[in-house]
């Protein structure tokens, strides 16, 4: 699988600072069963990459880990450090690391905003040996009958934008696999399931980068017609929700 070269468009992969508070009340946090897995390498120090408002770098500091976070939006980058995260501003394939190095790098839905070639060679490079790089993203997955009445009022307020929901094949691991330094790619998936009201719904789908492109009269128009269809429906939606991750190992 080729993934698209997001990284190409500076401007969207800069584009969610506007929208740090939004981001910060509306993304999820990692799931448990992830984080345990991470804390389970036992890394003294983790580099989180991209680390926006800090939804990583939080939950693995509070379970004792020291986290620093690379963030190329100051304001992203200031919410994370209301957290309590330390965060350096920079883009990450330029970032001067001062050599340090670390036992852990994460990246959680932010890596397809990284050039993968460079991205892959630099976390290499910032790696222990034995280290390991974690990338993952998450996905949405309404029910069918859901899905085709979103994709309606998508169809007639906001056609040039995604419902954002669909299960990805797989982890996006294809960049580091061609990195001698790394071994094999290992994926895994973590799934649960969720109920989401409706303004939860709309305020997620306004941190992604193409509702962020929408002018605010068509965003208003495609979260009021959502919610109304939200509300007719009860109230609330089912989602399936999950964390596609790839995970390789420093030689």
């Amino acid at each position: 699988m080729t993934s698209p070269k997001y990284h190409l468009d500076r401007t969207s992969a800069q584009s969610f600072g506007s929208a740090s508070e939004h981001y910060d009340r509306y993304r999820p946090s990692p799931p448990h069963a992830l984080l345990d897995d991470l804390v389970a390498l036992r890394p003294v120090e983790v580099l989180d990459v991209g680390c926006g408002t800090g939804k990583v770098a939080v939950e693995l500091a509070g379970r004792g880990i020291r986290v620093l976070g690379v963030e190329i939006d100051e304001r992203m980058a200031d919410l994370a450090r209301g957290h309590g995260v330390p965060v350096e501003v920079a883009e990450f394939e330029s970032w001067d690391a001062t050599g340090r190095q670390f036992g852990l790098i994460t990246c959680a839905d932010a890596w397809h905003w990284i050039d993968p070639v460079r991205g892959s060679e630099k976390a290499a490079a910032l790696l222990r040996p034995r280290g390991t790089l974690a990338l993952f993203w998450s996905y949405y997955l309404l029910d069918d009958d859901v899905a085709a009445l979103f994709q309606r009022v998508y169809d007639e307020h906001a056609p040039q934008a995604r419902t954002h929901s669909y299960e990805p094949l797989q982890a996006q691991g294809e960049p580091f696999e061609s990195i001698s330094a790394f071994g094999p790619t290992e994926t895994r998936t973590y799934r649960w399931k969720d109920t989401v009201s409706a303004t939860d719904w709309v305020g997620l789908l306004a941190t992604f980068s193409d509702h962020r492109a929408l002018t605010p009269q068509q965003l208003v128009t495609l979260q009021a017609a959502l919610c109304k269809a939200i509300e007719d429906l009860g109230g609330s939606v089912a989602v399936s929700r999950g964390v596609h991750a790839a995970f390789a190992q420093r030689l």
